[in-house]
């Protein structure tokens, strides 16, 4: 052998279970081409699994291979077999590859007489070991997940929604994390309540802050983990599930009905929905000739449509929709929180929305700050043993590596939840404003809030020429609720 192409390979998880590295490899094929006087005329380093040979490196180490297919013989040179390949079928299929290029490969531990046919019993051994290993592994590992899953468990990278945790005698588990975990409980019970269209949910959902495609948040009402139930093969070979040790986010119940509407052909369109949100005064008001409910509809002229509140059965009464709904909305617009409601209005906000995002902000902090602390003090007992000579200097810096990595994510939730804990603080302090003029936004309203709204509070005495009308108040409502003044006269107005 007078020149060879040296190839060391590693995958992530080799060089965390057998202490592979790179440099190693490298440095024991350098002194081997040394000690015989061969000539590198490569170096491919390879960071990726052995499971095929759709390999960066290794396509690009066969290139060159194709490339000076002629003249004399080429060879490549790797420390065993395992890094050559872990599946035989692929390994003997690359082999005949090779020599068709008169290349040769060639395992510096684990020599192969080529020119001796009983040479191709080891070749068989040595590639089939690795392959046998990983079936191993990967079947261990599977029923790993399988008895974690039995127990209850979520053994694998948690759900959005919650966190990977390790509970105080070293199990894995996972808990609700806020507040992607509000915002999902919201978007189960509005596709339960099959008000609206999922597109439409999405993008409110996106809106809050859970960052998800379409085909995720499809993933998330189709997944049990959320109502507290686990997935699992039964010993039958049946799929089953089992009680999940986690807090479930909803109940199974609404999570059963979310699969009934989305399993089944859904009848709310956008085009239903905008009609909705359009006529919210449909049947709330009164035909002046007929003294029958006017329904709405839109009527398709040449260049646009136009919305009408109309009769029917030959009543040919209609109204202009656009300009009663402003109508109704300017005389909301007056309405506004009497002052000693306002206190009132302040607790109970604080209370309901405030407060309880808070504190579970503050529980994921303590939990976050209680890992950080572990960390610490796995860094510090590594240290103590690599100092007593327990612990081999590569294991320490590994570990060290590790640590560092696991802390830095840590303290960045840690900063990311104090950033949203300052954004609550923030919204603590409403404006007084905002909150007395409590119906300046009715027009952002969803379709089902403005009907509900104008069922409380319908209109009445409607005059629909000029457009004047009054506010049906009960007497709940005029205890909270007074008129703006008119700033020009002073006079107090006063409802009808």
């Amino acid at each position: 052998m007078k020149s060879a192409y040296l190839y060391v390979r590693v995958s992530t998880d080799e060089q965390k279970r057998k202490g592979y590295s790179l440099p190693e490899q490298e440095d024991r094929l350098l002194k081997y081409c040394k000690y015989y006087d061969i000539e590198v005329k490569g170096i491919y380093r390879e960071d990726y699994s052995a499971k095929n040979f759709n390999r960066p490196e290794w396509n690009r180490l066969f290139s060159e291979i194709k490339k000076k297919s002629s003249g004399e013989d080429k060879n490549i040179l790797f420390i065993k077999w395992d890094r050559f390949s872990r599946n035989v079928e692929y390994a003997y299929e690359m082999i005949g590859k090779l020599r068709k290029y008169k290349t040769t490969a060639k395992a510096i531990d684990q020599p192969i007489d080529f020119s001796v046919p009983e040479s191709t019993v080891m070749l068989a051994v040595y590639l089939a070991v690795p392959e046998a290993e990983n079936a191993r592994r990967a079947q261990n590992t599977s029923n790993g997940i399988r008895r974690a899953k039995l127990m209850g468990r979520h053994p694998s990278k948690a759900p959005l929604g919650f966190i990977n945790l390790t509970m105080m005698d070293g199990r894995k588990g996972i808990a609700p994390k806020e507040p992607e975990a509000e915002i999902i409980k919201w978007a189960f019970y509005q596709v339960a309540r099959n008000d609206h269209k999922i597109s439409k949910i999405i993008k409110i959902v996106n809106e809050k802050g859970l960052v998800c495609s379409r085909s995720h948040f499809f993933r998330i009402l189709h997944n049990p983990v959320y109502c507290g139930l686990i997935p699992v093969t039964l010993d039958s070979g049946n799929e089953g599930v089992v009680k999940a040790l986690h807090e479930p986010l909803i109940s199974e119940s609404l999570f059963n009905q979310v699969q009934s509407v989305i399993n089944t052909r859904r009848r709310i369109t956008a085009k239903k929905d905008d009609l909705q949100s359009l006529f919210f005064l449909r049947s709330f008001l009164i035909c002046p000739v007929c003294n029958r409910k006017l329904c709405g509809s839109v009527s398709k002229g040449r260049s646009e449509n136009y919305p009408y509140y109309h009769c029917h059965n030959g009543c040919r009464t209609r109204i202009n929709a656009l300009f009663l709904n402003d109508c109704y909305y300017n005389k909301l617009r007056e309405l506004m929180l009497s002052k000693n409601a306002v206190e009132l209005f302040k607790k109970v906000l604080e209370d309901q929305n405030i407060k309880t995002q808070k504190a579970s902000y503050l529980c994921t902090q303590k939990v976050l700050e209680r890992k950080i602390n572990e960390e610490e003090l796995t860094l510090s007992r590594g240290r103590k043993l690599f100092i007593a000579g327990i612990l081999k200097i590569d294991d320490y810096n590994q570990l060290r590596k590790e640590n560092q990595v696991s802390t830095k994510n840590l303290k960045k939730e840690v900063q990311d939840i104090a950033v949203k804990l300052k954004g609550i603080d923030r919204k603590n302090q409403i404006e007084e404003k905002a909150l007395v003029e409590i119906f300046q936004r009715f027009s952002e309203f969803e379709a089902s809030d403005k009907r509900h709204l104008v069922n409380l509070i319908p209109p009445n005495n409607v005059d629909y020429k000029t457009g004047d009308l009054t506010l049906d108040l009960n007497k709940a409502f005029l205890k909270i609720l007074s008129k703006k003044r008119n700033r020009k006269n002073n006079r107090k107005n006063e409802f009808h």
